[in-house]
């Protein structure tokens, strides 16, 4: 079996799990944010359950539209505080507390290698990076976790993706994965486990891998997964908040296909308009004039993403025609961040900084764009009006394009600033 059949068949209480079965399976932990909670609540409530599950495992986290930025967001977000009080719930994440719910819950060791996850917000597939299986559901899905502990599902085929070869330089994490959704579509991966491999992703740290896996979503994959090796270990080792379990594939497991990269030949690559395929290397793009730069988001708003924005931008100026945000994706993000005077920089730079919010990533608030404007920011979606104008254009980078672009004023590399 493959690394996800294992932890699926684990889950369900069977010795063996197949692609298409359908099964029946213990969950970990259940995830919702201020958007689909809500529904979420208002179905377990239709559906008469007297208690939750487990009070300890049910993360309620408001991060799309808050910091409030409107009364029907306050509204929304109020529905997540009252249940949480109503049912004792142990894991909600109020303002000053909380993150973005993708960074937060590795952080914080509440998924480990091992665990089953699903969450009403497809980009939970983050958590594969520690060797989970961890997938987007609808609320009503959510709602029936949330009263039993159980979800169904049809156990994914696995597709393999084979990275081998050194990094050039300003190349990450998600550099591989735009260039990997560029190289199959945004279907590519149609309700597949996209399982990460090979050298390269033996040596790539933990926020590269939670960056790859956050994106696999875009390649229409079920779940990203990475076998949890020494990386994984001593990133979870004295953060765990439960005793966790590494699986692994079998080396005659079956795959739908296989594919393999040659990363030596992969350059800082960016996601032009209006889809995460639609990819081409930063240094092409070089006539392509910006009015926003965001740094941040459940796929680049970790501490590592800040200090390689931090490297380009540092003794430099945001460009007199672009606004900069960033945004340190939870609260311990952001405090390391001013420790270690990344904020300074970042000020210095004349870029705005933010409490953690999702905010402008969906088109929500902190960095609306206007008709005719475009970004370049490090989130992972550029779907037309994702960030707000339906004439507006989105362009997904890594954090040191991104940042490079904000002082050239249009896209544009480190190295064009002679780093």
């Amino acid at each position: 079996m493959t690394i996800t059949e294992r932890i699926l068949a684990a889950h369900s209480g069977k010795k063996k799990v197949e692609p298409g079965e359908l099964i029946n399976a213990k969950v970990d932990l259940i995830l919702a944010n201020d958007i689909t909670a809500p529904i979420a609540i208002s179905e377990f409530k239709k559906i008469g359950a007297k208690d939750v599950f487990d009070k300890d495992r049910i993360a309620l986290i408001p991060d799309h539209f808050a910091p409030q930025k409107d009364i029907k967001a306050a509204e929304q977000c109020k529905i997540l505080g009252d249940f949480a009080k109503e049912y004792k719930l142990s894991l909600y994440f109020e303002i000053g507390r909380m993150g973005i719910e993708h960074a937060l819950l590795p952080e914080k060791g509440l998924v480990v290698p091992g665990d089953l996850i699903i969450g009403a917000d497809s980009h939970t597939c983050t958590y594969g990076a520690l060797g989970a299986f961890s997938t987007g559901v609808g609320s009503t899905d959510v709602a029936a976790a949330m009263a039993t502990g159980e979800c169904w599902f049809k156990v994914p085929e696995s597709m393999k993706f084979i990275y081998y070869g050194k990094l050039n330089k300003w190349v990450g994490g998600k550099d591989l994965i735009l260039h990997t959704v560029g190289d199959i579509g945004v279907d590519g991966a149609l309700y597949m486990a996209m399982e990460f491999e090979g050298e390269t992703i033996k040596a790539l740290p933990m926020y590269g891998r939670l960056t790859m896996c956050n994106m696999a979503i875009e390649a229409g994959g079920k779940s990203g997964i990475i076998v949890p090796d020494e990386i994984t270990e001593a990133y979870v080792k004295g953060r765990a908040k439960r005793q966790y379990k590494f699986y692994t594939s079998d080396n005659d497991a079956k795959y739908i296909a296989v594919r393999e990269y040659n990363c030596s030949k992969i350059p800082p690559t960016v996601s032009c308009p209006h889809l995460p395929s639609n990819t081409r290397p930063a240094a092409e793009l070089f006539e392509v004039t910006i009015d926003q730069v965001v740094i941040g988001s459940c796929t680049n708003g970790r501490l590592e993403d800040l200090r390689e924005a931090a490297m380009v931008i540092k003794g430099r100026k945001v460009n007199p025609n672009v606004r900069m945000i960033v945004i340190p994706a939870t609260q311990r993000i952001y405090r390391e961040a001013m420790k270690e005077g990344l904020l300074d920089i970042f000020l210095e730079a004349e870029a705005a900084i933010s409490t953690p919010t999702c905010g402008p990533c969906l088109g929500g608030h902190m960095g609306i764009l206007a008709k005719g404007e475009r970004a370049v920011a490090t989130t992972n979606r550029n779907f037309v009006g994702r960030m707000g104008h339906p004439e507006s254009e989105v362009y997904l980078s890594n954090p040191v394009v991104a940042a490079a672009s904000a002082v050239l004023g249009r896209i544009g590399t480190p190295e064009e600033l002679g780093l």
